[in-house]
This record gives C-alpha cells, structure tokens and sequence, in this order.
C-alpha cells in the first residue's frame, strides 16, 4: 500500500477547509453543514481529549459527527492527509474562471454578503475569518432586513443586536489589518422607500439596496420604485437590479422589466454604484445592461452575495465579467482602500 502523504493542519483546519471546497462547488448545504458541526464539536476539545477519542474509538459518540468527518479527524489527528480533502482539492481547488484574475487581485474586499443571522449558513466571525484567509482588507455584512421573512430578516432590535457583534468581531480582530464593517442588504419597498428606520441605516457604514418581491411589476412602477430608492442619500449600491436568475437549484426567473437608461443615469447623478453580482446564478445586470451602466459613468461594486464562507470566493466571476466589459478598475469601488470607500459611502 502506498504511504499516505503527511497532514499538520490540524483536523479543524481540515473539516473547515473541506466545508469551504464544497462550498465554493455549490454543493448541497446538508453535506457542508456536517463538516462545519463536526468543526464545532471538536474546536473546545484539547488535543488530548482529541486524541483520546481517536484512538478509543469515541468519536462518533460526540454531537454531530458521523462517519464521514471522524475519519477526517481521524486521520489529521494521525498527521495523514485526509483522503475527503485531497480529493476536494483535486477536484475543487482550482480556478474557478479562464480570466478576471488581475482584477481580482485589485479588489480590495467585499460589500454583500450573509451570515446564519438572516439566510446564511455560517455565524458572523466565520465569515469575517474566511475573509481574512481569502486576503480581503474588509468585509460588509449586509443581512436582509425586516420585510424579507423567509430570509429571516433582521428587525430594528435585532440588527441593533448585529452591530454589537461587529464591533466585538473587530476588537477579537485587532491588528489584523482586517475590518468587518456594518451594513445590510435593505429591501427596495414598493413606493421606493427603504426597509429599515433612517436612524438605524444612519449606523451602518455602507447599505446595499435590492427589489425582492414583486419582480414582474410592470415597468414604469418598477422605474418610479429603483429611483426612488436611488435618491435616498442613505443608499450606496443597487444590488442584483433585474432579480433574474439564469441557472441553479431554485431555477430559473426572468429579468424584472425597468427603463435601465433612466435607473443608471439616476445611479450615475446620486453616486449610487451598480453592484455587480457575482453569484453564478444571477450573473447581474445582464452584458447589455452592464455595458449601458458603464457608458453613462456610474460607478460598480464587485460581490460575491456569499450565502456561505466557501461562496466568498465567487468574487472572481463579477471580476471576469467587469474585466471583459472593460471597466475602468477606479470605477469600481471595492477596489478603493477602506478609508476612500467609507467617505464615498457616507456622503
């Protein structure tokens, strides 16, 4: 039997690593969940107690590990490359696009994604972590807000909640170099309002706004609704603009309708940028739109709309697509260091 190639990483690095390979796979939320619970379980333990229930035989007797993660453990705790995460890196590791990777580079973090707050399945400071890891400068956490139950969608109290949290993620992260800034991906209402108190969007340090409900509104209310949202001096980016979606589990949607001349003119004038979704899903706004957005001058934001940590690196899928439409790097906002984006976004 060939030797098995040697492992140091340790079997929570191993188990975190394997969620975020089949993560960034887009494979079923079941199988990543029991990676990162076994992750969990094992995290208090010392390496002892560890080792005591590897070699006695014990360890699928602790919660939520089974068959399949005790033999990661198993073997990481032996010093053996696990076999599941050799084969993930095999399979998974590679570049997830043929081009985009030079601005890629050039971005400098993240301004959408989601945490198990409202619709995604990771806690905040995984996400902040695997951001780190993935070298961003910052990352805006941007749950949904009230009106979007079915993403369980942050109250006023319950997002006053969240920024207590934030702030205790950046002190554990002090020295870094890494900030978790305060935001919130704030629905579009149907008269253009937004959906969440002025004095709490006050708070944040950037605010995302999308249409989630009533996507096949016709299109001149669909126009009066994105303008209106885009004269709020409190919005910064228009996420996902058409709300369609192009492939995936939940199928596929048609692009909602709207005058796109007159919602990225009126983006352009207010200094809103036209977020750039990376989520192959979506691949929103549409190439013609994109290229309308970028000849009437307005400003972009490249996200991932990461529903889970191994999903932060989708951020090369927008990054190919702004690359191809040829946009100016300086016009995407994301690549702009920390302190040019938070005066941009308070404005």
């Amino acid at each position: 039997m060939a030797e098995r190639e040697k492992y140091d990483g340790g079997p929570v690095a191993a188990l975190r690593r394997i969620a975020f390979l089949l993560e960034r796979a887009r494979e079923d939320t079941y199988k990543v969940k029991a990676f990162r619970g076994a992750a969990a379980t094992i995290l208090p333990m010392s390496d002892a107690e560890l080792a005591g229930a590897v070699e006695g035989g014990t360890l699928t007797d602790l919660p939520g590990i089974g068959a399949s993660s005790g033999k990661v453990i198993a073997d990481a705790v032996r010093g053996i490359l696990p076999e599941r995460l050799a084969q993930l890196e095999r399979d998974h590791a590679g570049p997830l696009t043929a081009g985009g990777s030079g601005l890629r580079a050039q971005l400098r973090g993240d301004l959408h994604s989601h945490s198990d707050w409202s619709d995604g399945g990771s806690p905040i400071e995984e996400m902040a972590f695997t951001a780190i890891e993935l070298g961003h400068d910052y990352l805006v956490l941007t749950d949904h807000s009230p009106r979007l139950t079915i993403a369980h969608g942050l109250s006023a109290e319950r997002l006053t909640r969240q920024l207590g949290v934030v702030e205790a993620v950046n002190e554990h992260l002090g020295g870094s170099g890494f900030t978790l800034l305060k935001g919130i991906e704030v629905d579009i209402l149907d008269d253009g309002g937004l959906d969440q108190t002025d004095q709490l969007l006050a708070q944040l340090d950037l605010r995302v706004a999308s249409v989630h409900s009533k996507l096949k509104m016709d299109a001149p209310a669909m126009t009066r609704r994105m303008i209106g949202a885009i004269r709020n001096p409190r919005m910064n980016v228009l996420g996902h603009c058409t709300g369609r979606l192009v492939t995936g589990g939940r199928g596929t949607r048609a692009q909602s309708q709207f005058d796109a001349r007159a919602v990225f003119e009126a983006c352009a004038e207010h200094d809103v940028a036209v977020e750039i979704n990376s989520r192959p899903e979506r691949r929103d706004p549409p190439t013609k739109l994109l290229e309308l957005a970028r000849d009437l001058g307005c400003l972009f934001s490249i996200d991932s709309d990461a529903h889970a940590p191994g999903q932060l690196d989708f951020l090369v899928y927008g990054a190919e697509r702004a690359e191809a439409a040829g946009i100016d790097p300086d016009r995407i906002v994301n690549t702009w260091p920390k302190e040019r984006l938070l005066d941009w976004a308070a404005k």
